[in-house]
């Protein structure tokens, strides 16, 4: 067990595909929370975005021999649960309607501090508003960090997409902001 912690993602990868029946294990224990996280805050509901990480992983780990290596393991895991909550969004477009009510959401994390704060509920409750593809991004980039390159190659979309949702969604985000301190509601505009 210790060789396996002391392996980088890639070398894990390809022990895996030769065999090794501990070092996809590793690779989860690596990943899991933060895949889990983004899940969370994209998808909007604690039990969905469990079953998507869960989707990714069976995916990822029986797809494995696919990986060619361009790409980051980290990237292409979260390509894969990213596209996995996605694909959940599409077939559950009815729930995530009903996510925009700040009262059916839940997407406190465990890492989140502020949680309980009101500008993080309202946050949430903005951010859940948002068209998919602009809380993808907003979520990859400004909550967990992500470089835009590499969000972009997760999502399989041009740097320049990334970079323009993220400022729509951004201007969005703030505006449903400022609706919800003045009272007034409104739908955000689904533009790209």
């Amino acid at each position: 067990m210790a060789d396996l912690e002391g392996a980088d993602d890639r070398s894990l990868m390809a022990r895996h595909v030769a065999g090794d029946a501990e070092a996809f294990g590793e690779l989860f224990r690596r990943h899991r929370d933060r895949l889990w996280a983004v899940a969370v805050r994209t998808i909007g509901d604690r039990e969905l975005a469990a079953d998507c990480v869960q989707e990714g992983f069976i995916k990822a780990f029986r797809g494995a021999g696919s990986y060619r290596g361009e790409a980051a393991v980290s990237t292409w895991l979260h390509r894969i649960v990213v596209n996995a909550c996605l694909d959940r969004m599409r077939r559950e477009r009815d729930v995530l309607r009903r996510a925009g009510d700040a009262a059916d959401i839940d997407i406190i994390d465990s890492h989140d501090r502020h949680a309980e704060s009101e500008t993080g509920l309202d946050v949430r409750a903005a951010l859940a508003r948002l068209p998919e593809h602009q809380r993808v991004v907003l979520v990859l980039v400004d909550m967990h960090g992500m470089p835009v390159a590499e969000a972009a190659e997760t999502l399989g979309v041009a740097v320049g997409t990334v970079k323009s949702r993220c400022a729509r969604g951004r201007l969005a985000l703030a505006e449903l902001l400022r609706e919800a301190r003045s009272g007034v509601e409104r739908e955000p505009e689904a533009t790209s």
